[in-house]
């Protein structure tokens, strides 16, 4: 029987705050960079939550401010593998969802605050009938900043540097030809002094962009980021 798109779920997983966004070290202040991380992942839940299609929020962590963050827009905490990086974490929910008979999921990461609700939706009226893989790669078309996989384990996903053409791959050799969508929103990752440069400067109504005028970024010590700093690292 044919898997319906509404039988997706969002995965979301969350690093333990206190020590998140270690790559941002150089341009983030120490004692701001939780409630960065915390902003972002606000501005995602948000979105997601308000979007058309989806069967549910699950959100892999074990932080405590993560936790009770996504609980307020609905979300389900799984705690599989949460330590273990993106890759063991979405691993492990995929196959705790599709357990549950879950038809697909929808993994993001919680550091694209620019995402919305109708690119999400655009993202799933895009996704086939399974088995089916869709991927929107980050700006660079380095890095896999959404992928829906239908059903769950249908496809192994493997984060890190240059997952994109990977995950291409991969959904060849499972015999899944993907599909793929650009988008502005959520492919603009913070993974980097410079990607948190460039998401200042286009001044979004988000609570990211909140978050850095009310903690006065431009006067953070980070500016000018050197060239040094120009490369956005990848999650793992």
């Amino acid at each position: 029987m044919p898997i319906s798109r509404s039988d997706i779920w969002a995965v979301i997983p969350v690093k333990e705050t206190p020590s998140a966004k270690q790559r941002l070290s150089v341009g983030v202040p120490v004692h701001l960079r939780q409630e960065l991380t915390l902003a972002m992942l606000e501005d995602v839940l948000a979105a997601v939550s308000r979007t058309r299609g989806l069967a549910g929020i699950a959100v892999v962590t074990v932080d405590t401010q993560a936790s009770r963050l996504a609980q307020r827009y609905g979300a389900r905490i799984l705690t599989g593998n949460a330590r273990g990086g993106h890759t063991a974490a979405i691993a492990a929910a995929a196959g705790e969802l599709a357990g549950e008979g879950v038809g697909g999921i929808m993994q993001l990461p919680g550091d694209i605050p620019l995402a919305t609700a109708d690119e999400f939706s655009l993202v799933l009226s895009g996704h086939r009938e399974a088995p089916s893989f869709t991927i929107v790669p980050s700006h660079d078309e380095l890095g896999s900043n959404t992928v829906v996989v239908s059903p769950p384990c249908a496809v192994p996903l493997t984060f890190g540097d240059n997952s994109f053409f990977p995950h291409l791959q991969a959904a060849r050799a499972a015999g899944i030809e993907p599909t793929i969508i650009r988008l502005q929103g959520i492919g603009r990752d913070i993974d980097s002094p410079a990607d948190l440069e460039v998401f200042a400067a286009m001044g979004s109504s988000t609570r990211t962009q909140g978050f850095l005028d009310v903690n006065r970024f431009r006067d953070w010590k980070c500016h000018p980021i050197s060239r040094n700093h120009t490369t956005s690292a990848r999650r793992t």
